[in-house]
């Protein structure tokens, strides 16, 4: 029952705290973009592309959760997995999580910028594109990691 425990505290915090990042650096890019789309409309689409950057860290943490509920066989199946691998599990979501969350808050605030830069320098919109998703490379890694630990888990 404890190693189930720690399985789904892992894959909770994944989507928590990965969700919650996600939910704050959209939030920060969607307040900076309406300012600018009322008063030029015809920047909406660019803006988007802004606003939803900082959303993947929470589709990251729900992919975490998703391979350690499975792992586990939450959706249905068998397992035999040791305490020992119920708290990987738990150190692989919390991993993710903890760096979704603070990549998709910062990168949230590097893409609001971005709006700045799109209101009054419409062609260079590229260069804030690549410095946000140049946040987004340790969630990614932290991804990687916890895939890795997961997958080790036996």
């Amino acid at each position: 029952m404890e190693t189930i425990f720690f399985a789904v505290l892992g894959a909770a915090l994944a989507v928590i705290l990965g969700a919650s990042g996600s939910a704050i650096g959209v939030g920060r890019v969607g307040e900076t973009g309406l300012g600018l789309i009322s008063e030029e409309p015809e920047k909406f689409g660019r803006t988007l592309v802004l606003q939803a950057l900082p959303g993947t860290q929470g589709i990251y943490g729900l992919l975490m959760a998703i391979l350690i509920l499975q792992k586990f066989g939450i959706f249905g199946g068998e397992s035999d997995i040791s305490l020992g691998g119920g708290m990987l599990a738990a150190i692989a979501g919390t991993i993710v999580g903890f760096v979704g969350f603070f990549s998709a808050v910062y990168q949230g605030r590097v893409a609001a910028q971005g709006v700045q830069i799109l209101a009054k320098k419409p062609e260079e919109f590229g260069k804030p594109i690549i410095m946000a998703a140049m946040v987004e490379t340790y969630a990614v890694l932290a991804l990687l990691i916890g895939i890795l630990i997961v997958n080790g888990i036996k």
